[in-house]
This record gives C-alpha cells, structure tokens and sequence, in this order.
C-alpha cells in the first residue's frame, strides 16, 4: 500500500483536547507501553473521524496493525463520549438562550432493503435517526443516541425526554411539522396546503422557516465528520461516534 502526507482540517485545540485525555487514559488502565504515544492515538483518531479513512488505510500511515489502529480508535472514541453532555447538562447550560432549535437528521448507513427497522421512508434510504439541538445562531448545542431510521422525529424526540425536559425548564423550542403533536413548549408551523392557509398563517410559516432553518448549521457541523455521512460499522457503535464529535465539537467550541 502506498502511504503520503496528508492534512485534518481540524484545530491544534482539538488535537491537545483528546491528546490530554489519552494522556491519563493509560495510566487508569496500568498500561506500560503502547505502539503510539497519546499525541499520535490522538491525530489517528481525529483522522478517522474527520476523514472517514478505513483502518486499513489508517494503519498503513501510522506504521501499525490493523487490529491495533482499530482498537486504539475505539478506545478514544469510548472516552469521548464518556465526556459528551447529557440531554439535562445541555438544556442546563443554554436555560439563559432566548429559544433553542430541534430537528432530526439521518446518518446513512450500509445496510440492505431486508433491514427495515433501519429503512427511513422520508429520506428513501437506511439510516439512523439523530435529534439534534442548537442555539439562536445555529450552533450545535447537544446530539441524541442514535435510533434505527424508521423512528420518525416526534417519537425519537420522546423517547429522549426532549420535550419533557425543555418543557420543564421552560425553553421555548422551534421544530418542524415532523413534530407535530408535541405540546409543551415546542413551536410548529401550520398544518396544510400553502394555497389553504389565510395570509397571516403563510406570514407565520415564512418567518418560521427563517427561524427554524438555522438548525441546518447545526447539522452541517456535525456531518462535516466524514465518518458520519456514511456509517460502515455496527449499528451499536454509532450512538459514541456521534457522542465522540459532539465532545470534540464542543471542546473546539470553547
């Protein structure tokens, strides 16, 4: 396999955050020695993440096994999600923001037509379903598990407790007609044909679109992680991928 230099578009910041973490990692575990110092596990790990590299690729580059750069990468994105925010820290820490924005977006991933727990007949292909929770400016604030992609937007917004938990906080929330029926403090816009709506209700929808649409920056943030626009692993590891990204998001952020 032919190696070559190549760049993450990803701050020095960022690097350090996860290189200090990796620091301490090995000493909790008593391990003596490893293949790559926790600098090096670090830029792998942000590579993998950034790029979408596979590991075979990645091992190549970095002069080690397969199994290791795999079980190294692991590893990292473990602890990342360990440190990610809790749906309660995140509406805790944005109590003071004047509204927040909720959408959902679907992760693709390589499945087949037999797998349809995973199939989204709104997006038309496999996938998981991710909520997603910014601020006014469309800043990426917090990022839910992962459910399979047939769960529409309402039900994975429950089953996340979003709208208890900014109902009881008394957050003022802006999402789409996908959540429609949420009650609480969740915003929607009216329901029907454009042609069928009064003037004041186009009026309304127009501004609410305006308002709501900034949610898709949010989103964009979190598939500029490569390795999110198109998942080739176990659907049981995407919820500490995206978890991973959400802690390095929010670690670059501050």
């Amino acid at each position: 396999m032919l190696v070559y230099p190549s760049g993450v578009d990803v701050s020095s910041s960022t690097l350090r955050f996860l290189a200090a973490r990796l620091r301490k990692h090995p000493h909790a575990l008593g391990t003596r020695w490893r293949r790559l110092s926790s600098g090096r596990q670090a830029l792998l790990t942000l590579t993998h993440l950034r790029n979408g590299q596979p590991y075979a690729q990645l091992a190549a580059g970095f002069g080690i096994g397969t199994t290791t750069a795999y079980r190294y990468v692991t590893e990292a994105v473990e602890l990342l999600a360990a440190l990610a925010p809790t749906l309660a820290e995140a509406v805790r820490a944005a109590s003071m923001k004047a509204y927040l924005i909720l959408d959902g977006t679907l992760l693709p991933i390589d499945r087949i037509a037999a797998d349809r727990p995973f199939y989204s007949g709104k997006h038309k292909k496999h996938g998981m379903n991710v909520q997603v929770i910014s601020d006014p400016k469309g800043r990426l604030l917090w990022a839910s598990p992962a459910l399979a992609g047939a769960v529409h937007d309402i039900r994975a917004a429950r089953e996340h407790g979003i709208i208890d938990a900014l109902a009881q906080a008394g957050i003022t929330c802006w999402a789409d007609k996908g959540y429609q029926g949420a009650g609480g403090t969740v915003r929607l816009p009216y329901r029907g044909r454009w042609d069928r709506l009064s003037t004041g209700q186009q009026a309304v929808n127009r501004s609410h679109a305006k308002v709501r649409g900034l949610v898709e920056q949010a989103i964009a943030t979190l598939k500029s992680w490569c390795l999110l626009r198109k998942l080739r692993c176990s659907t049981t590891r995407i919820t500490s991928l995206v978890q991973a990204v959400l802690t390095l998001h929010l670690a670059s952020s501050d």
